[in-house]
């Protein structure tokens, strides 16, 4: 019942069940029998199925609402069990933002692995409000990720570097020659954003309320398929990372992205959760604050 539970979630938090079946990898016609089988197994009507629309009934409200605590506290035990499990068994999960084009965190992951060989490290990627929700559940100890809101005294907030802000560019676009430019003479031009599609909404509003993107926004999965859109010409990306001089290629060129005249900034932390606070997650921030200021 876990499993038709979680699929139910996704379809509230999508509002649709196609997107819903997309992001649990399953097919629509097998998210729908699901949905018809929780129905039966509570013995309550929970969607209201109208041509292709949806609501939820009263009973689908208030099993939504208590829902999103029996998962999270079932997740838990899982982990924990899991942690009993290997107890001897030293291991550190981490995230990193997976539209990040920096060196940094590899090159700590490569120290760290050297200094303690028998950690055993689980790395995972995703976008900004991706990480966050894994650190808050506890699915991962530690992530790199840049600062979008007010730090909270739940996390440490290990800040490991400010850096100015770049955009990738095709090198024979004209405006390639240019060492830095304002966000408002790109806005002819499509941005290219790296997002699933569950998360590209949050992508888009930071970047047009927040960073002041005007034109239109595409998305791309991967930083891979990202930089084959910029060398297609599709538009400019915006890049993750602290260091200017990285090989990109004599296809693509990395420009300043300036406000008014003056440069765009953006901090890199480090977070984990301030209870959980052990001897390898502060020794790898540790490590990964050395790679950023090398």
């Amino acid at each position: 019942m876990i499993k038709q539970i979680k699929y139910f979630q996704a379809i509230v938090k999508y509002k649709s069940f196609t997107k819903a079946a997309e992001e649990c990898y399953i097919s629509q016609s097998a998210i729908s029998q699901q949905m018809r089988a929780l129905e039966q197994e509570l013995g309550v009507k929970l969607i209201n199925r109208e041509n292709h629309k949806f609501s939820l009934t009263p009973a689908g409200e208030h099993f939504y609402k208590h829902s999103l605590i029996l998962t999270d506290d079932f997740e838990r035990l899982c982990r924990e069990t899991a942690r009993i499990a290997r107890r001897n068994t030293a291991e550190l999960h981490i995230g990193y933002l997976k539209c990040y084009g920096g060196q940094e965190f590899q090159l700590a992951v490569a120290a760290f692995s050297e200094k303690y060989p028998k950690v055993s490290i689980q790395i995972i990627n995703g976008n900004h409000e991706e990480l966050y929700d894994e650190l808050r559940l506890g699915k991962v100890d530690l992530i790199l990720s840049d600062q979008r809101r007010a730090f909270s005294d739940e996390y440490v907030n290990f800040i490991l570097a400010t850096s100015e802000c770049y955009i990738e560019i095709a090198a024979r676009n004209s405006l390639s020659s240019f060492e830095s430019i304002e966000i408002d003479d790109l806005k002819n031009i499509p941005c290219i954003l790296i997002a699933s599609q569950g998360q590209q909404e949050n992508e888009r509003l930071y970047y047009q309320e927040i960073v002041g993107i005007k034109g239109e926004i595409i998305f791309a999965e991967n930083l891979e398929e990202a930089r084959l859109m910029v060398l297609g010409g599709k538009g400019f990306m915006p890049i993750e990372g602290i260091r200017n001089d990285l090989q990109t290629g004599i296809s693509i060129c990395r420009i300043k992205l300036l406000r008014k005249g003056k440069p765009i900034k953006r901090n890199y932390c480090a977070f984990w959760k301030a209870d959980n606070s052990g001897y390898y997650i502060e020794a790898f921030a540790e490590v990964l604050k050395a790679q950023f200021q090398m």
